[in-house]
C-alpha cells in the first residue's frame, strides 16, 4: 500500500502545472459542445477547426441506436440530448440529414414522439431562439417579475444561484419571443410528428401573467435584467462562470439589440473557448472548469500522503489557493448580509460564486500553513467564519446560497425544478462540513451548531441506513459524506444511525471487492447498482468504513485490494461520470477523481492502521 501511495504522489506531483494547479478536465455531457457549435454558427464565427473537432467528438459519442445519452447506461437514448446533436451537427456544414449517423438520429428521433416530446428546458430554449420552435408567452413568467425586490414573499432571488442566472436571459429571450437564423440554419420541421406544431412553453397556464404589473415597467425590467447580467460577468468574459447561462447571456443580449461583434457578446465567446479542454485526441466544452477544486482535493490528498509541506509541490499549490479567496460580496449575501466575502469558488474565473464544498476544500488544503503565515492564518479566519455563517436555519448545509429553500418553487411545471430551483440543505454538503468542522477545525458536539448538523443530517438517513447525496453518485455519496461528518464530530460507531450506514455500505459491495453506482440512481430515488466498481466509489466507501472502525475488517482489506487494481486500470469504468449535476441531464467525470479519492482512502487506511 505505501508503494501504491508514494507512486500516485509521484505521479500526481508530476502532472502539477507551473501556477501550481492540477487542471484536469471537467467533462460532461455533449450538450455543451452541441450549444458550442450552435453559437458560433449563429454568431458566424467561422472558426472551421474547433467546430470540426467538436462535430468529431459528438459523433464519437452516438450509440448504435443513434441516439445519444446523459450518462452512459442510460437505458434508452435521451430524446433531449440527441435533439441538441443532431442540431448541431447540421449546422455545423459538415453532415447533411441522409449521412448514415444523422440518418439514424433522426430515426430515434421520429420514434421518441419528435421535437414535441422534448422536456429540456435548455434544448426548447436553444431551439426556439434559432426559429425551430414558437414561443408561447401565456406560458412565461412575465419579464417584470425580475423587478420584484429580494423582500417580497417570492422574487427571482428565492431561486438557486444556479436556477437564477439560467432562467434571467430566458425571461429576456421569451419576452422578446426571439429567434435568429444564418444561412446555415438548418430546418428542424421533419422532426415535428406533429406538423402543426407545438409552442415552445417552459411554464404552464397555472403561472399566466401577474395580473397588476403595469406594462409601463416592461423596459425598466428589461434594462434591469440587462444589469442583471453585466453585473455578473467574469473576468474571462463568461456569465457566472458557467457556459450554459453564458450562451444564454449572448442570445439574450443579441435579443434587446446586442451587435453580434459587441465587445461583451465577443468577450463571452472567448470566455467559452477558455473553457475548453482537451482530452487525447478529443476536446469538449467544460461547463465550469474545476481548477480550483481540482488543486485544493489534491493538495490535501497530497498533504494526507505525507508530500512535505514546505515543499515545492505543496507551497505551490497553496500558494495558488490563497490567491482564489473571494473578496467581492456576491448574491449569497442577500441571506447572509452581515459576513464578509472568505470562500472559495469552484473555477479559476470565479470570483462572485462561492460555494461551502469548495470553501471547505481550500481550508483543508491550507490549513498546515497557517501555523507559520499569517497571510494563511487570516485566510483561514475568514474561510471558517464564512462557512459557520451559511448554515442554514434547519441546521443543514447548502451548497451555495442561505435558506434558499423555498419547497414551492419545487412545484413549478418544468422537468429540473426539483433539483435546480433551490438550494436546500443536503446530506453530502452536510457531512462534508461537518467532517471539515471535525478533523480540521478541531470542532466537536460541544457546540451547539454542530449538534444542530448532526440532527439534521441523522434525521435525513434513508430507511435502509443510507443517505442520498446531491452532487455526486449518489448514495454511496451521499453515505460516505454523512457518515465521515458524524464521525469526525465525536458520533460514535455505536449510534444507530451509522451502525445502520455502514452495514448497508457492506451489502452493497460488489462480489469483486469494489462499489459501484449507477447515475439512474438520482432518477429512480433509490439505490441503483452499476454491476461493476469505479475507482472514485469504491474509494468513498472506503473511506467511511476507515473513519467508523477501529481496526480493518475483511470487507475493507477486500476493497483495498480492488481499489488498487482500479488504479492501474484504464476502462469505462475508470471513466465513469460519478459527479452530479441534474438527475437525469447534467453529470460530469471529474478525471481527477480517479486520483484524488483513491490516494485520500488508501492514506487515510495507511495512517490510521499501519502506523
Amino acid at each position: 500500500m505505501g508503494e501504491e501511495i508514494g507512486r500516485l504522489a509521484d505521479q500526481l506531483s508530476g502532472l502539477q502545472a507551473e501556477d501550481g494547479t492540477w487542471r484536469f478536465c471537467f467533462e460532461n455531457a455533449v450538450s455543451t459542445d452541441a450549444y458550442m457549435i450552435i453559437v458560433l454558427r449563429t454568431l458566424e464565427i467561422a472558426d472551421e477547426p474547433l467546430i470540426r473537432r467538436l462535430r468529431d467528438r459528438l459523433l464519437a459519442a452516438q450509440h448504435a441506436d443513434g441516439s445519444w445519452r446523459v450518462y452512459p447506461d442510460e437505458d434508452e437514448g435521451n430524446l433531449s440530448a440527441t435533439v441538441e446533436c443532431y442540431y448541431s451537427l447540421l449546422y455545423s456544414g459538415y453532415n447533411r440529414e441522409s449521412d448514415p449517423p444523422l440518418a439514424k438520429a433522426k430515426k430515434f428521433i421520429l420514434s421518441k414522439g419528435g421535437l414535441q416530446n422534448i422536456s429540456g428546458v435548455l434544448t426548447r430554449v436553444i431551439l426556439a431562439a434559432t426559429g425551430q420552435y414558437p414561443w408561447h408567452p401565456s406560458h412565461m413568467i412575465p419579464l417584470e417579475f425580475i423587478l420584484l425586490p429580494s423582500s417580497f414573499p417570492i422574487s427571482i432571488f428565492d431561486f438557486s444561484g444556479f436556477a437564477r442566472v439560467h432562467i434571467v436571459p430566458i425571461l429576456v429571450l421569451a419576452d422578446r419571443q426571439f429567434s435568429i437564423r444564418t444561412n446555415l440554419t438548418p430546418d428542424l420541421s421533419e422532426l415535428k410528428v406533429n406538423r402543426s406544431g407545438n409552442a415552445v412553453g417552459f411554464f404552464d397556464d397555472r403561472i399566466g401573467n401577474f395580473a397588476g404589473i403595469p406594462r409601463q415597467l416592461h423596459a425598466d425590467a428589461i434594462k434591469r435584467a440587462e444589469r442583471f447580467m453585466l453585473e455578473r460577468i467574469e473576468p474571462d468574459g463568461t456569465f457566472y462562470s458557467y457556459a450554459t447561462c453564458t450562451i444564454l447571456m449572448i442570445f439574450a443580449l443579441l435579443s434587446i439589440g446586442y451587435d453580434k461583434r459587441h465587445p461583451t457578446i465577443s468577450n463571452a465567446v472567448q470566455g467559452l473557448r477558455s473553457m475548453l479542454c482537451r482530452s487525447g485526441q478529443q476536446i469538449f466544452l467544460q461547463n465550469s472548469p474545476s481548477t480550483v477544486w481540482d488543486t485544493a482535493l489534491l493538495s490535501h490528498a497530497l498533504q494526507e500522503a505525507g508530500v512535505p509541506v514546505d515543499g515545492q509541490v505543496i507551497r505551490a499549490s497553496t500558494s495558488y489557493i490563497l490567491s482564489k479567496q473571494h473578496r467581492k460580496f456576491g448574491d449569497w449575501k442577500i441571506r447572509n448580509p452581515k459576513t464578509i466575502p472568505g470562500g472559495w469558488g469552484f473555477s479559476d474565473s470565479n470570483t462572485l460564486n462561492p460555494d461551502v464544498d469548495d470553501t471547505t476544500a481550500a481550508l483543508r488544503a491550507i490549513k498546515n500553513r497557517t501555523a507559520a503565515d499569517t497571510s494563511y492564518r487570516q485566510a483561514w479566519n475568514r474561510g471558517l467564519n464564512w462557512v459557520l455563517s451559511m448554515q442554514n436555519d434547519d441546521g443543514g448545509w447548502p451548497a451555495f446560497e442561505k435558506n434558499t429553500d423555498q419547497e414551492l418553487l419545487t412545484l413549478l411545471p418544468m422537468k429540473e425544478a426539483k433539483s435546480a430551483a433551490i438550494d436546500p440543505s443536503t446530506a453530502d454538503l452536510t457531512g462534508r462540513t461537518l467532517e471539515f468542522l471535525g478533523n480540521s477545525a478541531g470542532l466537536g458536539s460541544r457546540h451547539s451548531f454542530i449538534r444542530k448538523g448532526t440532527d439534521w443530517l441523522t434525521n435525513r438517513q434513508e430507511k435502509d441506513g443510507s443517505w442520498y447525496g446531491r452532487w455526486g453518485v449518489c448514495y454511496i455519496y451521499g453515505t460516505w459524506a454523512a457518515l465521515t461528518g458524524l464521525t469526525s464530530v465525536g458520533v460514535n460507531g455505536d449510534n444507530s444511525a451509522v451502525r445502520k450506514g455502514t452495514r448497508w455500505l457492506l451489502t452493497v459491495q460488489n462480489a469483486d471487492g469494489g462499489w459501484g453506482e449507477s447515475c439512474k440512481s438520482d432518477r429512480m430515488m433509490h439505490y441503483t447498482p452499476l454491476g461493476e466498481s469505479t475507482p472514485s466509489q469504491t474509494a468513498w466507501a472506503l473511506d467511511a468504513l476507515i473513519a467508523v472502525h477501529a481496526s480493518p475488517v475483511p470487507e475493507m482489506n477486500k476493497g483495498v485490494q480492488r481499489l488498487i487494481s482500479l488504479l492501474h486500470e484504464e476502462n469505462w469504468r475508470t471513466a465513469y461520470p460519478t459527479g452530479a449535476g441534474l438527475p437525469g441531464i447534467f453529470y460530469s467525470h471529474y478525471h481527477s477523481y480517479r486520483y484524488i479519492w483513491p490516494l485520500l482512502a488508501l492514506s487515510h487506511y495507511k495512517n490510521k492502521y499501519c502506523v
